[in-house]
């Protein structure tokens, strides 16, 4: 009698439609949730996804990954992260992605458009007071309704023109305290996961994940 075969391990689902995001969050969660499927918004069907009005990363996050579950049973993990600008008041923050406008869809246009205006914003602002950080809320929402939100830091300051051509979004203009005369657009993967804020948080939800799916 042939054996059946071993089942499927459990599935989550990543609330994203940012490739970049997707891409590294998946690899980060790969090293942690080992047996588990992560799924990105391109793998399922599609539903609406909520408009992101909360005040904080946190309830952005949150919203997200409720209404994965919401559409399709799966655990999910979404995030909201931004750039935090001292000069600006810490600006961005949660306006990051649009802050140049509500963008028509996400990607390098949209990313030139905001870093463009960020380095109009500090044009004037001296090398000590150009500080800032990025901050990463990671949240995890099951179909049982069980929620966790953790937060990741990455520090440093914004550089005066663009430079690499990894990463995404402000990583070109951002060079962190821990790997100073690079930006992280510069870094290797291994050495952008390592401190990144959202490598930072996913390495922090990735065992509670991993123990309540198991």
């Amino acid at each position: 009698m042939a054996e059946d075969a071993t089942p499927a391990g459990p599935r989550v689902l990543l609330a994203s439609r940012n490739a970049g995001k997707v891409a590294e969050m998946q690899r980060i969660l790969a090293d942690h949730l080992r047996g588990v499927t992560v799924v990105g918004l391109a793998e399922v069907a599609a539903y609406d996804e909520p408009v992101e009005d909360e005040p904080t990363f946190a309830g952005n996050a949150l919203l997200k990954a409720r209404a994965g579950v919401a559409a399709t049973g799966l655990a999910s993990i979404a995030d909201d992260s931004g750039l935090c600008v001292d000069a600006l008041n810490q600006m961005p923050g949660v306006l990051s992605a649009r802050w140049s406008g509500r963008p028509i869809a996400s990607g390098p246009g949209q990313d030139d458009r905001n870093n463009r205006l960020l380095l109009d914003q500090l044009h004037d602002v001296p090398d000590d007071r150009r500080t800032a950080h990025f901050t990463c809320a990671v949240a995890l929402v099951t179909a049982d309704g069980r929620e966790l939100v953790v937060e990741g830091r990455m520090d440093g300051r914004i550089i005066r023109e663009v430079r690499g051509s990894g990463g995404f979004g402000y990583d070109v203009l951002f060079e962190a305290d821990e790997q100073p005369g690079r930006t992280t657009a510069e870094l290797s993967r291994a050495d952008k996961d390592a401190i990144s804020h959202r490598g930072r948080a996913l390495r922090a939800i990735a065992p509670q994940v991993a123990a309540l799916l198991d």
